[in-house]
């Protein structure tokens, strides 16, 4: 196997929450080389998520293994140096904070990359660092909110539902990790570095993939609607209740309908005119979801719909429950949760990362880090001497749990 495709890549990660420890945590899975910079006594945000076990948060854990952890007061003098030594020795500089917050610490993009030119500074906001919106705070749920996307989910007439998954926190993250790996390749070229403007809200909007379209296309006459379980757009493509837990179908394809059609009705159904093609599908939207939940409803089990379905030749799949995809063999052949070594907890399992390589083992990361647990090896790695770094200590510039 050779080695990870960025080994020798130093980034610093300087966010917290979820965004940007997500995007470092894919950088270090990649081999870089991740120093996780956090704050005195209480560190990133996410060490305080309600998920805990002795007092350990599996958020953090999940977002920050792999990395090396740093923990500075920068109100000292001794731990403002160690962050300057360290930002000099940077390729990938991440942050998340409010557009202009870091400028007051130094830690602005013209104040680091003057020093290191080939630096590639990588921010996330809510709404990035230009328009109208650019200096108001946000988290995921805002930016999920504002794009559209809420208001195309749920059933008409009622609020909408939570996503309950960190979709724009996610989505930004994995583009940042791309737009990072751009940048870096492109420094190749040009020996210079970037800022890389993120913002939740961008991410978002750039997701749609036939609502803001149609809306678009048609000269704003097409304004999608929530339409629960259904698309009524195209049928048979939903959600449909057994006699023991729900299922989805996607038969919207003509071929697929047809085989569809006939495990429920027969060749009579099948050749029905009211559901041959596409457009009459649609046209009847009510009639043929009517069909497909009857005769689910009249099936002895979930398992009993999915095994005919799959008889049949029609994509359907159930709706799991978190137990059972924690327990799903598909997961558990595709590496999709990985157990690590932790010092106070043991065995810990967490969801991995779902990038496969030919020529590259990811192998398990280091389980993420204490809070200041790397600080003596990386101030030793920047020039500092025992004494300066025992008075960092001292001082209270360097802090560890």
């Amino acid at each position: 196997m050779n080695d990870l495709p960025l080994k020798g890549i130093r980034v610093i990660d300087y966010s917290h929450f979820l965004a940007g420890p997500f995007m470092s945590r894919t950088l270090a899975a990649f081999g870089a080389d991740v120093i996780k910079v956090e704050r005195p006594t209480v560190g990133d945000a996410g060490r305080a998520s309600p998920t805990q076990k002795d007092g350990v948060s599996g958020y953090f854990l999940q977002q920050n293994m792999g990395k090396r952890g740093l923990c500075l007061d920068l109100r000292k003098p001794g731990a403002v140096e160690l962050m300057k030594r360290l930002t000099r020795t940077a390729d990938v500089f991440v942050e998340n904070y409010r557009p202009g917050a870091l400028n007051r610490l130094g830690l602005g993009y013209e104040t680091l990359s003057a020093e290191n030119p080939g630096l590639i500074y990588a921010s996330v906001s809510a709404f990035g660092h230009t328009g109208p919106l650019s200096e108001r705070p946000g988290f995921g749920l805002i930016a999920e909110a504002m794009s559209g996307a809420m208001s195309i989910i749920g059933t008409k007439g009622e609020a909408p539902p939570l996503f309950r998954m960190p979709l724009a926190d996610m989505y930004t993250g994995i583009h940042g990790t791309a737009a990072i790996i751009a940048a870096l390749y492109g420094r190749k070229a040009t020996g210079r570095g970037q800022h890389i403007d993120l913002a939740l809200y961008d991410c978002m909007v750039s997701m749609h993939d036939y609502a803001l379209q149609g809306y678009l296309m048609s000269d704003g006459r097409d304004l999608p609607e929530q339409t629960g379980d259904n698309l009524p757009d195209s049928t048979v493509y939903g959600c449909f209740a057994a006699p023991d837990g729900y299922l989805v179908i996607a038969a919207q394809v003509d071929d697929t309908w047809v085989r569809l059609a006939r495990l429920m009705g027969g060749d009579e159904l099948a050749a029905d005119l009211r559901f041959l093609g596409a457009a009459n599908r649609n046209t009847h939207n009510a009639e043929a979801i009517a069909l497909v939940r009857d005769w689910c409803a009249r099936q002895e089990s979930r398992a009993a719909c999915l095994q005919a379905l799959d008889e049949a030749g029609v994509p359907a799949a159930p709706v799991q429950t978190i137990d059972e995809v924690a327990n799903d063999p598909q997961i558990a052949a595709r590496e999709m949760i990985i157990e690590q070594e932790h010092p106070k907890l043991g065995k810990v399992r967490l969801p991995n990362l779902p990038f496969r390589f030919s020529d590259y083992d990811m192998g398990v990361p280091s389980a993420a880090p204490e809070l200041g647990q790397h600080n003596d090896s990386i101030a030793a790695e920047l020039g500092f001497s025992t004494d300066e770094i025992a008075e960092m200590v001292q001082s209270g510039a360097l802090y560890s749990a």
